[in-house]
């Protein structure tokens, strides 16, 4: 069928327009990664498979919003919703933990670190970024996969590894500055 080789972005136009057919190939192209990346996050089924399925009912809805001109990766669209519903998903189960301001002010990374960040998320379901976080160091390569994976704070990962908080804060600054470097590597 030729509408299997359309685009992710002449899918989301025709989504955008209220095409069901598109709606269901973009699905069936993206479901199983969507899928893997909630499951490992939430590691339970039931609430991995609500989350897909609200992340796919976002892309419905909000189609139109999508900037298909530009060339924009849906893939990475796609996936950065089903991140960042994990994450909120994760945080309502936790209970609420009172934050020392002052202490976390000190170490805040600046924006332009969380794009990266967010950008190689969003593409971790390619070989490219797997291999580049694969060749971290593994105090570097445990606390990026705490925070994006299992959608920890910085606190949190501390305790879990038994670390002061500045030492897990200059872990990850300094392997996403490791990773981000990783992968200008390999695009040139």
């Amino acid at each position: 069928m030729a509408q299997q080789h359309l685009s992710d972005q002449e899918l989301v136009a025709h989504i955008a327009r209220g095409e069901r057919w598109a709606f269901e190939v973009l699905y069936e192209r993206y479901v199983a990664q969507a899928f893997g990346l909630a499951l490992r996050m939430m590691q339970d089924r039931a609430t991995a498979e609500d989350i897909v399925q609200e992340a796919f009912c976002r892309v419905w809805q909000r189609a139109t919003h999508f900037n298909v001109q530009a060339g924009g990766n849906v893939r990475a669209w796609l996936l950065t919703i089903v991140h960042r519903l994990a994450i909120d998903t994760q945080r309502k189960r936790r209970p609420n933990v009172e934050m020392d301001a002052r202490e976390d002010a000190d170490w805040e990374l600046e924006d332009r670190e969380a794009d990266v960040f967010e950008h190689a998320f969003a593409n971790i379901a390619t070989d490219r970024v797997r291999a580049a976080v694969s060749q971290l160091p593994e105090r570097h390569r445990k606390v990026i996969e705490l925070s994006f994976f299992w959608g920890l704070t910085h606190r949190e990962i501390a305790e879990q590894l038994g670390e002061p908080l500045g030492t897990v804060h200059s872990w990850a600054l300094q392997g996403m500055n490791r990773l981000k470097l990783l992968l200008r590597q390999q695009l040139n």
